[in-house]
């Protein structure tokens, strides 16, 4: 009998310290976002850097800090999914011009995703969704405060079973509740045209048939793999220009600064292109943290010596002011 009650209290100790550690594993997922944070630093002139480049410039031949996605500061399973540590309006006023927008239909609306996790307004549990309308007014907002700058405005179709069609038509619902402030175009615009202006990109085919004012087409196909890696830089064929892109988001961190380095020598830069370049990774496994290789990426990037005038646009996870300053740095007014 004794033997016995002392097998049972063994099993019971087993078990709590089995969820002890998953408590506190639990915890640390949770947690651990909430102080994933930059150190908050400003740089003068990051609202208008746009403003004193000349008219003629055209966007697809400037360098131009962007983020991947953009609105995932709050967001559901944040360890795994949050990629930013700034609102969409800090990060325009930080100098990033680039904003990843992944979107979902729900019902008649489109909410900020982050594959199927939803983004959120806040950093509060019962934080409610946000959607497309709240990231609209901060950009708006912007644009209204700084209104020699533009913001290019990249949709992908992120989740969910509806057709491209009808993502399209309810994203340009939107579109015409204030028609003014958008820029629609399938070529890229002088900044001219383009200051006060949210310049809509997509990641997806004209299957609603807007032409040219479905957007500027900015597609490529998945770079989810380490299967070439001598392929770091691909061109792709976009209508009236070749889009050059890196967007290996499956490397490690060497692999990865490796691979960013290549494509900023082996992209080519002229007038018919437009070159992205995407710092952001989630690893090679199969669960992901983008704080770690950010926090990595970016200070190597902080620190290289040997950006070339002509950069393209790139694209980060966690941007700061200084990093976004470095690359838009580049440009020659």
């Amino acid at each position: 009998m004794k033997g016995r009650l002392s097998t049972v209290s063994g099993g019971r100790r087993v078990v709590m310290i089995l969820g002890l550690i998953l408590l506190l594993g639990g915890g640390y997922l949770f947690l651990a976002p909430v102080f994933e944070k930059d150190k908050g630093e400003t740089v003068e002139g990051s609202a208008d850097w746009m403003a004193s480049l000349p008219d003629d410039a055209r966007l697809n031949e400037l360098a131009i800090p962007g983020t991947h996605n953009s609105a995932a500061a709050f967001v559901q399973m944040a360890y795994f999914n949050k990629c930013q540590s700034k609102s969409i309006l800090k990060q325009l006023e930080a100098g990033f011009r680039y904003l990843d927008i992944r979107l979902a239909v729900e019902k008649d609306k489109l909410v900020l995703t982050s594959g199927s996790s939803r983004c959120k307004k806040g950093s509060q549990i019962f934080s409610s969704n946000l959607y497309l309308e709240d990231v609209l007014e901060e950009c708006r907002s912007f644009l209204r405060a700084h209104p020699g700058e533009t913001v290019l405005f990249a949709v992908t179709q992120e989740d969910g079973k509806e057709s491209v069609k009808e993502f399209q038509e309810i994203l340009h619902r939107y579109i015409n509740t204030a028609p003014s402030v958008w820029l629609l175009t399938d070529r890229f615009p002088t900044l001219e045209d383009a200051r006060g202006k949210l310049v809509l990109l997509r990641r997806y085919e004209d299957e609603a048939g807007f032409g040219e004012e479905s957007g500027i087409p900015l597609l490529w196909a998945s770079q989810g793999n380490t299967d070439n890696t001598a392929l770091n830089t691909v061109a792709e064929p976009n209508g009236s220009y070749t889009l050059w892109v890196q967007d290996r988001y499956k490397y490690q961190s060497d692999e990865k600064w490796a691979a960013f380095r290549e494509g900023l020598k082996n992209a080519e830069y002229n007038g018919n292109t437009a070159v992205l370049h995407f710092l952001s990774t989630r690893g090679s496994g199969n669960l992901s943290h983008p704080y770690g290789y950010a926090k990595d990426l970016n200070q190597r990037l902080l620190m290289y010596q040997g950006l070339p005038e002509k950069v393209g646009w790139v694209i980060l996870d966690f941007g700061t002011a200084p990093l976004a300053a470095l690359i838009y740095g580049q440009n020659q007014p």
